[in-house]
């Protein structure tokens, strides 16, 4: 999925494989409800929102949260577009990258061993990053304004595009993402996320 495709009305993404292709490292009642319900949660509330604005009904979702602070919309409506798109973005981009089988993405592989030395490093520097994490948020691989690799977190729904970079990798780090399967065991769930990220 082309994230730059992502324009209103906002529909809720297909799924490239079934609820259960994750198991057994995300259940398929984790799955389904992140599904249908979270990420479907925020698509209907950003579809309300952006209802309000005609103007911003044919920008992609992408340039809106680039430039969200630009516009001239209450203050209000900001937070629900960087919580709700967001939320949308996130989600849309975190169901594309896992699956059942690896679909190594070469270049990628090559730019992370120029940026950080091996994968395995990065995957260390990553899940550390993830771990360190307080509260509800995501953990992030993106590729900033200098066209360098870097690793953080956000709060909530925050995107990456927020703050002017591009997003390549996001991990969910928010409980509703684990916790039937994992309970309070968040390093269980982000090291067994690595077998379902199929782009490393």
């Amino acid at each position: 999925m082309n994230l730059n495709e992502l324009i209103y009305p906002y529909e809720l993404c297909h799924l490239p494989y079934p609820y259960e292709a994750l198991e057994p490292y995300i259940d398929s009642k984790t799955m389904q409800i992140h599904h249908t319900k979270h990420h479907a949660g925020y698509v209907n509330k950003l579809n309300e929102v952006i209802k309000k604005y005609p103007e911003l009904q044919k920008v992609a979702l992408v340039e809106i949260l680039q430039n969200l602070e630009s516009y001239d919309i209450p203050e209000e409506d900001k937070e629900a577009i960087r919580n709700f798109g967001g939320g949308h973005i996130n989600h849309t981009l975190f169901w594309s990258i896992m699956g059942p089988s690896k679909e190594i993405d070469e270049d990628l592989v090559t730019k992370i061993k120029e940026a950080f030395g091996s994968v395995e490093r990065f995957k260390e520097e990553f899940t550390n990053t993830a771990l360190s994490h307080f509260g509800s948020g995501w953990a992030w691989l993106v590729e900033n304004s200098e066209g360098q690799l870097e690793i953080y977190s956000l709060l909530n729904q925050d995107s990456p595009y927020l703050l002017g970079d591009t997003p390549i990798i996001g991990l969910d780090l928010w409980e509703h993402a684990y916790y039937l399967l994992y309970q309070n065991r968040r390093a269980e769930y982000v090291q067994n996320w690595w077998n379902v990220l199929k782009l490393l």
